[in-house]
């Protein structure tokens, strides 16, 4: 099953616009078609195929990502270091350490699969809603960072505490705490001795 209106574009090597393909998914994960990125999210929304990456530094605070304000969806909100889709056909691996540096300016230092999670969530701001079968990733990066402002507003490098306090007053992906939680127990395993994760 293939849904390409010409809404969300990429520009292929040969300076042409072409549509995003997302992968579509059954329950168990098993990649079952392709449907057009904006289509894919829009009411009621299409399982496919996400990543989200939690990494952390050198005192284990984790790497938040404020999305840009230009961005189609959740522009503005506050979410973890990085998420996004794999191409059809890319391993989830992959494009989880390609769009940490496409969007942070820096490669994880160290990145391990941490399972996956299962969602659905409306955006109700936009009317998007994300209906995903999501891979977690988690692991370490060093400074400096370099984020493109196209889909980095700011970043901001938090304690458990700190994340906490953010968390009550900023406003955050829907998918946020979701991805947060499946991923603690790789965390608190990468993290060792830094409490409260």
């Amino acid at each position: 099953m293939a849904i390409t209106p010409a809404t969300t574009t990429q520009q292929a090597s040969e300076g042409t616009a072409e549509a995003i393909l997302l992968e579509l998914v059954d329950e168990d994960g098993v990649t079952i078609g392709t449907a057009e990125k904006l289509a894919a999210h829009q009411a009621p929304g299409q399982l496919h195929r996400a990543f989200s990456v939690f990494l952390f530094d050198d005192r284990g605070r984790l790497l938040l990502q404020q999305r840009a304000l230009g961005k189609y969806h959740s522009p503005g909100v506050w979410s973890n270091t990085c998420c996004g889709h794999p191409y059809p056909g890319e391993a989830p691996f992959a494009a989880a350490a390609r769009r940490t540096f496409e969007e942070l300016g820096a490669s994880p230092a160290l990145l391990a699969e941490a399972g996956t999670v299962r969602y659905n969530h409306p955006d109700p701001a936009s009317g998007l809603v994300e209906q995903e079968y999501n891979h977690l990733f988690v692991g370490l990066v060093q400074a400096p960072l370099r984020p493109d402002a196209r889909e980095v507003g700011d970043t901001a490098f938090v304690t458990p505490a700190e994340l906490a306090e953010r968390h009550a007053k900023d406003r955050f992906s829907a998918w946020f705490m979701t991805v947060l939680d499946a991923a603690r127990p790789a965390i608190r395993e990468l993290t060792g001795d830094a409490p409260g994760w």
